[in-house]
């Protein structure tokens, strides 16, 4: 059987489960990975708990703040799609650098921010600066850690998800410290900036000791594939997209939920970290798990029937163990967010392809999850409730367990080759 240029099966599996000890070096990459991870949430979680009092403060809407959530998603979705160009123009090192320092920018401006306009603006810098990040990373992650995509992968996915607990605890009582809502989400343009010159310090280390790729080098091969008209990205970039839906809307939505029920900022906040913290043990433990099984799709079915429990249990029973129902959804949002995107990297052994793939998926996957809290934002808006919103993220959930069956390791060879 001919196998397409990028893919060579019959060694993954190896490399997935070599054990090879890591050095002090993959070490320090790992730490920067954790250490970039933590920024990339903080700019939408912080805004969820101080909701009510920026909408008195702006005068945006329920459906106007909702685009403070889903406006950086959507910039996430576009701006993945320019991985490409970006890695050609500038290289993998500096486009990182580039959206940790877009972040703080975005962070640090909203200590002067006082209009929907200006937040807005915020808003979209931060998410663009994630954009590259996200886009960029995973192709580095494929290529340095090439035996522990798994690894890796499920340490960045954790970060970002404790640093979206962070950002929803602590932003509140920072906020509460100073009398500022201001200050309770500039405050997170100083772990950027400190990010940014962690990872410019190990990339002149690693230059310096020549153990570093040349970015923004391709095969030939890398060069032609055409993304885009592949089936298989655009299934995996729906079924990212769907599974997020229901991070973004909760994030968004689940304080203001509770909130609505009668709970304080403060305690609804809280729930919102503790999602987070199920997140971000789920999105290392999930992939780790699985690592060792070229099949991901029991472990996929796994994490979106965690997901679609906790939903379920928000929708018919949410003051019965609120702790509860947002854990076991956390812990199947944070699960499949990360297995989904070491799935993608599966299908691809050159970390170009594989980088490109991902990027792709971010891009589609975003586009769709950002729609999500708007969607909700706007049936909280016609029915004075958030009933409609779950059942729609129930049903999303539902449809995306079906799709993960479609996505057989013995696809992985021809997906190239089809349209």
């Amino acid at each position: 059987m001919n196998q397409t240029p990028g893919i060579d099966t019959s060694s993954r599996v190896t490399r997935a489960t070599t054990s090879a000890a890591l050095t002090w070096k993959d070490g320090l990459w790992l730490a920067a990975i954790v250490a970039i991870g933590i920024n990339l949430r903080p700019l939408l979680t912080s805004i969820s708990p101080l909701m009510a009092t920026i909408r008195a403060a702006t005068g945006l809407s329920f459906s106007g703040a909702s685009l403070l959530t889903s406006l950086p998603v959507v910039a996430m979705g576009f701006g993945a799609f320019g991985a490409g160009l970006l890695t050609r123009v500038v290289g993998e090192t500096r486009g990182v650098a580039l959206g940790l320092l877009a972040i703080a920018a975005a962070c640090g401006a909203r200590l002067a921010a006082s209009s929907g306009m200006a937040m807005l603006l915020t808003a979209l810098v931060a998410g663009i600066g994630v954009a590259g990040i996200q886009a960029l990373l995973p192709g580095v992650m494929k290529q340095r850690f090439h035996a522990r995509v798994p690894l890796a992968m499920g340490l960045f996915s954790a970060s970002i998800m404790g640093g979206g607990g962070l950002g929803a605890s602590l932003s509140p009582y920072v906020a509460k410290a100073f009398d500022s809502w201001h200050a309770g989400l500039a405050m997170w343009a100083v772990p950027a900036a400190l990010a940014c010159a962690c990872w410019l310090a190990l990339q002149r280390a690693a230059s310096s000791s020549h153990d570093t790729a040349h970015a923004g080098v391709h095969a030939p091969h890398a060069q032609h594939v055409a993304i885009w008209r592949k089936r298989r990205a655009w299934a995996l970039g729906v079924h990212f997209g769907l599974v997020n839906g229901g991070y973004t809307t909760l994030v968004a939505w689940l304080p203001a939920y509770y909130q609505q029920r009668g709970a304080s900022v403060a305690h609804s906040g809280s729930l919102l970290a503790a999602m987070t913290v199920f997140q971000a043990a789920s999105a290392l433990l999930l992939p780790l798990a699985a690592a060792s099984f070229r099949d991901r799709r029991p472990w996929l079915v796994a994490g979106l029937s965690a997901q679609f429990i906790g939903i379920v249990g928000l929708l018919a029973s949410p003051d019965a163990a609120p702790l509860a129902w947002v854990a076991i959804a956390g812990a199947g949002l944070g699960g499949t967010f990360s297995l989904t995107l070491v799935t993608s990297l599966d299908h691809a052994d050159d970390h170009r392809i594989a980088g490109r793939l991902v990027a792709f998926v971010q891009g589609v996957g975003f586009i769709i999850a950002a729609i999500s809290p708007v969607v909700a934002g706007r049936l909280r808006d016609l029915t004075g409730s958030f009933t409609t919103a779950w059942i729609m993220l129930a049903v999303c959930i539902a449809a995306m367990i079906a799709l993960t069956f479609a996505f057989s390791p013995r696809s992985y060879a021809h997906w190239l080759g089809v349209r």
